[in-house]
């Protein structure tokens, strides 16, 4: 086979050239999300409300769509590394397969549990009302999501983001020019914001299913002949189960600070609000990172498999001081512009005194959040995801939730409420050090066994 371009190219090259449209992809997907929330915004704060506490069933349906895929990404990344095309192919095909099963677990399970799952966070009947058919919707029809996630990651497991960017660049557009026209024009509410983002999902899979086609000569799928294989499925989710259950830990954090925010602050669901808000920038911050990874994981798997050290370790350090800018960059945004970022959601002058100071605090995380995030994609590359998962459930829900628990209750009988969003902050320094210490296990037991 001819040497692909992740393992001749060289490295710093090779990052820019993979993951710049990865990064570009993430940030309008980002983009998307803002826009998505200032329409919806316009309608009034409790629609706002209402999709940020759908949120965490979205997020945990990304959760499985993107965790299955990791794992798809780094095997077919190492096998092709490894000379094994007809490997690569069968676990391509094994990947398809798992995510049009996912898809039809969450549209069962979002059409029957949404309204009990929005029953849960809050009684006000039109916010209850609202997040039940935005959940219905985008769980509904799951099937653009998970295809196009899938298909997307097999683009990059051969080093075409290029072809990545498109696609959910397309998306994510589609995505924007609806959204006001069913929200506003057909006056569709958060009904419409749902129907639009489904609809930008499956334009993404459309053309992602294209490109693997006409543009991905490695991978060739082939329906005929298919037998799900159990020792290749059981690979996948070896690696993409830890990144499902790190993702989903993320679900499970956000719907536990739903509710003390709202039983604990004197502000109740415009706090939610304004965590909602928070998480909407937050992934403009996190996005591009995220897109750094997806662009060195299958860099890192392939010149592993290739038995590549020296590109494994310059990979790695050059990917976590990308990171590490970009976190640096979000911090001095969150502390230096946080009423002009809240403005965009329509925020009142309740959302604004709750916010600015809240951008300010939770933004300190950021320092640290940039290397933690790179490193985590170092674990997923090796096969490691269990570090990540380990590193994310201690963050979350160790100390996280509990953490803000605590500061939520002390801050409402002193009577500041500004206390709980120190959880953040506290909590990344408790995931850097966890990181750090597998980072240091990582690099004694494996990538120093790497032969030259």
């Amino acid at each position: 086979m001819e040497e692909n371009k992740m393992g001749i190219m060289p490295v710093n090259k090779l990052i820019i050239n993979m993951s710049l449209p990865m990064i570009i992809s993430m940030l309008v997907q980002a983009l998307y999300n803002i826009v998505d929330s200032v329409f919806v915004g316009m309608i009034n704060e409790e629609s706002l409300t209402a999709v940020s506490l759908a949120f965490p069933a979205q997020n945990l349906m990304i959760a499985f769509a993107a965790g299955t895929a990791v794992g798809i990404n780094a095997l077919v990344s190492r096998s092709l590394g490894a000379k094994q095309p007809e490997r690569a192919n069968a676990i391509s095909e094994n990947g398809v397969f798992l995510a049009i099963l996912s898809a039809i677990v969450f549209m069962i399970a979002g059409v029957f549990g949404a309204r009990a799952f929005m029953h849960s966070q809050t009684d006000v009947p039109y916010i209850i009302e609202q997040g039940t058919q935005y959940i219905r919707i985008v769980c509904g029809v799951s099937f653009g999501i998970f295809l196009e996630i899938m298909f997307e990651r097999l683009l990059q497991s051969t080093g075409r983001t290029l072809y990545t960017m498109i696609t959910q660049g397309v998306g994510a557009v589609i995505n924007i020019i609806f959204d006001p026209i069913f929200i506003f024009v057909f006056k569709m509410g958060v009904k419409g914001a749902a129907i639009a983002t489904v609809l930008g999902q499956i334009v993404a899979f459309a053309l992602a299913v294209i490109y693997n086609v006409r543009k991905n000569p490695e991978i060739k799928l082939s329906v005929k002949g298919f037998k799900p294989s159990a020792e290749i499925i059981g690979g996948i989710y070896k690696i993409g189960v830890p990144s499902i259950i790190m993702v989903a830990i993320g679900s499970v954090m956000t719907y536990c600070m739903n509710k003390i925010l709202i039983v604990y602050t004197a502000g109740k669901e415009t706090t939610a609000t304004v965590f909602g808000a928070f998480f909407k920038l937050n992934s403009f911050i996190c996005m591009p990172i995220f897109g750094l990874n997806n662009g060195i994981i299958p860099i890192i798997a392939y010149n592993y498999g290739a038995q590549k050290k020296s590109r494994v370790v310059k990979t790695i350090r050059l990917s976590a001081i990308y990171a590490e800018t970009f976190g640096l960059f979000g911090a001095t945004l969150f502390f230096t512009l946080p009423g002009v970022l809240l403005k965009l959601f329509s925020a009142s002058d309740q959302m604004l005194a709750i916010g600015v100071p809240a951008l300010r605090i939770t933004g300190l995380s950021f320092v640290f959040a940039g290397i933690n995030i790179a490193l985590g994609a170092v674990f997923q590359s090796f096969g490691k995801s269990f570090y990540s998962m380990i590193v994310s459930f201690v963050r979350q829900l160790v100390v996280l939730v509990p953490v803000a628990f605590f500061l939520a209750r002390y801050g409402m009988k002193t009577g500041n409420d500004n206390l709980v969003w120190y959880c953040y902050p506290i909590a990344e320094i408790f995931a850097i050090t966890m990181t750090v210490i597998c980072f240091m296990t990582l690099n004694k037991n494996v990538i120093k066994r790497i032969p030259e």
